[in-house]
């Protein structure tokens, strides 16, 4: 089940990627547009990878905050904004 820890880390992580990837690609979309797009890859690709169990685990297991889940969840987030973004930048073009 995914948990509000997971889909925050999702949200900002997504965004992030979603700015970086669309910086990079010169992309016209402007700032709100990467974010927007980049917080629905991060989090679709977040929510996927830990409903798949692809080493994306709830960082809160075990009552604490688990370090290796907490990254696992911002570079799929990251990720997932960042391919969202390129995609949508490529298609805009």
């Amino acid at each position: 089940m995914v948990d509000i820890v997971s889909l925050l880390i999702g949200l900002g992580s997504g965004a992030l990627g979603g700015n970086v990837a669309g910086s990079v690609m010169k992309s016209s979309m402007g700032t709100m547009g990467r974010s927007l797009t980049g917080i629905i890859g991060g989090t679709g690709l977040s929510f996927v990878g830990q409903m798949l169990g692809l080493g994306v685990s709830d960082p809160t297991a075990g009552g604490g905050l688990n370090v290796s889940s907490i990254l696992g969840n911002v570079v799929s987030g990251g990720l997932g904004g960042g391919i969202l973004t390129a995609i949508l930048g490529m298609l805009k073009k």
